[in-house]
């Protein structure tokens, strides 16, 4: 864990959040990460994902209470503020921190700011240069603006189930990625925004949704299916615009191999012994093994079936051409690159210990983003925020009587 003090490339940006669940805790993270000081606001049973569990962890022998592991997931290098915003109070205190925040990161449906008393106008009385994210299901007009939003539920909606899985009668049905993939890139098209928006120097709303961003997701496949106006296929692990790019089953396991140019295929061949087929009409080109896949697809399987993944691994790599193990979770983190790359840290959390998170995927040379504190316990940090806003201390008693926070 670094020193706690940010000094990435957003230190001195202030982001309030008023999100939970995942795609708006992961753009507040991911803002935090580049060194933004994020202050999310939970409500009084904190956010949902507190208790998204098993697995947990803790409570530790100190005791408290236990965490959900996908809480610690989003929620590193963040203050907690424990506000009840059904009270005038708590509401005010929003209030404080909206003029004194660079960024607002929402995830209410349609019409939830307004409810609070803080619709587009208040934003923009209180604070012009705001850049407020608002993150819902669908958009805030047309028919299904009112909907409420989730990743599985979107992953459907919005066409990606349909191309997920594999077409065999048996595991033919629909299938969702095995992560929140719609929350996270929904995340991450957020944090463009903001900082386009920063970049900008006006003060703005950036709209993000889980529908339209699971549709931008669809890229070659929806424009396959522009093009040549039909529904893609599921394929399970094969590629719908390039042969050979799957998974194939060695005589121990799978390993997934790229032909990624034409350059590759004649490698592969040689990999294989069949350079017979690097010049065959049926498979000179991409186009032509598109097109004959199913002709090709059982020779290159019965090959890679004759040996272990190690030895095909080794003579696929000494020939460039791109391949890999088809590793578990924790076989991915495990791995020697990965270590290098510092892709699985520790950092300390006050009541839980040492807790493991995923490293900063993104590293930049001058101003390096840093992983500083630990998930935050529910209203870790209310005192400190109330009194930077200038509640004196009998003021945020008065606020803790009440249940204000």
């Amino acid at each position: 864990m670094s020193d706690s003090q940010p000094n990435g490339p957003l230190a001195g940006l202030r982001v309030l959040e008023l999100s939970t669940v995942l795609a708006g805790p992961y753009c507040a993270m991911v803002l935090a990460d580049l060194g933004a000081d994020v202050i999310k606001v939970e409500p009084p049973e904190g956010d949902a994902t507190r208790g998204y569990g098993p697995p947990w962890v803790g409570p530790s022998s100190e005791g408290g209470e236990r965490v959900a592991a996908y809480f610690l997931s989003v929620n590193r290098n963040k203050r907690s503020l424990r506000l009840d915003l059904r009270r005038e109070e708590a509401r005010e205190v929003v209030r404080r921190l909206i003029v004194r925040s660079d960024v607002l990161v929402e995830n209410f449906r349609p019409g939830g700011m307004a409810k609070l008393g803080l619709d587009d106008a208040v934003l923009r009385e209180l604070n012009p240069r705001l850049v407020h994210l608002s993150i819902t299901g669908y958009g805030p007009d047309g028919p299904d603006a009112d909907k409420p939003g989730y990743d599985f539920v979107a992953q459907a909606v919005g066409g990606l189930m349909s191309v997920t899985g594999f077409a065999d009668e048996e595991s033919g049905r629909p299938t969702k990625l095995g992560v929140a993939i719609t929350d996270v890139v929904t995340g991450l098209l957020g944090t463009i925004g903001v900082l386009a928006a920063l970049r900008s120097g006006v003060g703005q709303r950036i709209d993000a949704s889980l529908l339209e961003s699971t549709l931008a997701m669809l890229i070659n496949q929806a424009q396959n299916a522009f093009v040549g106006g039909q529904q893609p296929a599921r394929m399970g692990n094969a590629h719908p615009n390039i042969v050979p790019y799957e998974t194939y089953a060695t005589s121990d396991g799978e390993i997934a191999v790229a032909v990624g140019s034409e350059r590759q295929w004649p490698r592969l061949c040689a990999v294989l012994e069949i350079d017979e087929l690097a010049n065959d009409p049926r498979f000179a080109t991409n186009d032509a093994r598109v097109r004959n896949r199913a002709e090709l697809r059982p020779i290159i399987a019965e090959l890679f079936a004759r040996a272990d993944s190690v030895h095909w691994l080794a003579r696929l790599s000494e020939a460039g051409v791109p391949c890999g193990p088809v590793n578990d979770v924790l076989g991915a983190f495990e791995q020697p690159q990965a270590r290098a790359r510092e892709m699985r840290v520790s950092v300390e959390h006050p009541t839980l210990g040492p807790v493991e998170q995923i490293g900063i995927p993104i590293k930049l040379s001058a101003t390096p983003a840093s992983i500083r504190t630990a998930p935050p316990l529910l209203g870790e940090h209310s005192a400190d925020v109330l009194a930077d806003l200038g509640y004196s201390e009998e003021e945020i008693a008065a606020l803790r009587a009440t249940g204000a926070i």
